[in-house]
């Protein structure tokens, strides 16, 4: 699904408008491309901060929240590139811990367009050549840098070095561009691999890690994997860390969910196992503390959608959109039910998704589903998805818009409040931020 973004400023508009003519469509991977724009621009990727290079199928962008918070607790500027957006692109873009501004933003774009020069880029590969372009012009103690898709020809991956790279969850995502197969997938993801640098794993099962740990080698960089290098799990509402430098014992991580501590962990381990900044225990603790991540288990505030169910509602958040991802999100709400108590799901997919299997998680839980389309994107009809799941046994309506979906939930529960989870898509996820009045900062 290609990214896409619009800009309520003229300038950054302008600059979008000018990409969206030097498309080269749907190919997102492969680097050649965006190693001629960036020599052009004096190839800014040679010379960033110590990079946290982070790669995976769910919790990427767990870890870089855990990153950021660490390193800012500490007091480091950094610099960080994630995607996608939400609600702005200007999200994507952190640059000495702030929202890149908008005037920085359309001029680091002009300066990229400007750099193509008949040449044709992709909207990742013209962002991430922004976001390397801004980063080596300001300093900073240390870039953290999510991959936008597999790891091995992704375009973040033209950087040569890295302080550390860490690998979260895999699972079976992006087929068309990945294969279906898990130790495939592992072999595109633990493509960061860099001569020297630590790689940050969690636990595969063996043929997976397999696959990983073959990639490394021929990298030549060293694996550390959860359960022999690093541990991490919850215990009564604190993350106990250890590894051969010591063991912790930290604040739960703010980010909800049990797996939650495979991400904080994993930054942990990630932090622990650089040299090129120190973040003390503190920091660490701080970090977990406040590390926030829009649309991952969020709860929504009190705003325009919230107000069409009925008061004290419950509302969660999340863009939840394979199996792995949606299993760990209704595994979280499940606890949080009452006795006898049904979830309300408002869910829109995209059409490359795998509707099948993200719809039958929703099997171990009590609910009620109302599908619904997401506007502007390639996604799968409402009815579509209906059907779907009720070839599942579970009940589901179709609705036309999510406004409409909240306002049929208010009136099925006779104006009860209760827990609804609006779920399935980032981009879905970002439509509703905007509706609701919560632009994030």
């Amino acid at each position: 699904m290609a990214d896409k973004a619009t800009s309520e400023n003229p300038l950054v508009q302008a600059q979008l408008d000018r990409l969206g003519t030097m498309s080269a469509g749907q190919d997102k991977l492969g680097r050649s491309r965006l190693r001629r724009l960036l020599d052009r621009l004096g190839n800014p990727e040679r010379h960033l901060a110590p990079v946290f290079h982070v790669a995976g199928t769910n919790g990427k962008g767990s870890v870089c929240a855990y990153l950021r918070a660490a390193m800012e607790a500490q007091g480091l500027r950094t610099h960080v590139f994630t995607s996608p957006h939400l609600v702005r692109l200007n999200e994507r873009f952190r640059i000495a811990n702030r929202l890149i501004g908008d005037a920085e933003l359309a001029a680091l774009l002009a300066d990229v367009l400007d750099a193509v020069n008949g040449d044709e880029t992709t909207f990742f590969e013209a962002t991430t050549a922004a976001a390397f372009l801004g980063f080596a012009r300001h300093p900073a103690d240390a870039c953290v840098i999510e991959v936008g898709l597999g790891g091995r020809l992704d375009a973040t991956n033209v950087m040569s070095g890295a302080a550390v790279c860490g690998i979260v969850q895999l699972g079976l995502d992006h087929q068309a561009f990945l294969g279906d197969s898990l130790e495939g997938i592992a072999h595109e993801k633990a493509g960061i691999a860099k001569a020297g640098v630590p790689l940050v794993t969690l636990d595969y099962a063996p043929s997976i890690a397999a696959s990983v740990a073959e990639t490394a080698a021929a990298a030549s960089a060293p694996v550390l994997a959860k359960g022999t290098a690093w541990d991490a799990q919850i215990i009564r509402g604190h993350l106990h860390y250890r590894d051969t430098q010591g063991k912790l014992v930290l604040p739960q991580p703010a980010l909800p969910g049990a797996h939650q501590a495979d991400n904080a962990g994993l930054a942990i381990a990630m932090l622990r196992h650089q040299q090129a900044v120190s973040i003390d225990e503190t920091a660490l603790a701080q970090g977990l503390a406040a590390a926030s991540w829009p649309a991952r288990l969020s709860r929504l505030a009190q705003g325009p959608l919230t107000a069409l169910l009925p008061a004290q509602s419950t509302v969660w958040l999340d863009g939840a959109h394979n199996p792995a991802a949606m299993a760990a999100v209704i595994r979280h709400l499940r606890d949080e039910l009452r006795d006898g108590e049904r979830l309300q799901i408002v869910m829109g997919l995209l059409r490359d998704k795998d509707a099948h299997n993200v719809l039958a998680c929703f099997e171990t839980v009590d609910c009620a589903i109302r599908t619904v389309p997401i506007a502007g994107y390639e996604a799968r009809d409402a009815q579509e998805l209906a059907d779907m799941a009720g070839q599942l046994g579970l009940q589901a309506t179709a609705m036309n818009s999510i406004e409409g979906a909240l306002r049929d939930i208010a009136r099925e529960t006779d104006g009860r409040a209760g827990k609804v989870l609006i779920t399935g898509s980032l981009y879905l996820a970002g439509q509703v931020l905007r509706a609701n009045d919560e632009i994030p900062q």
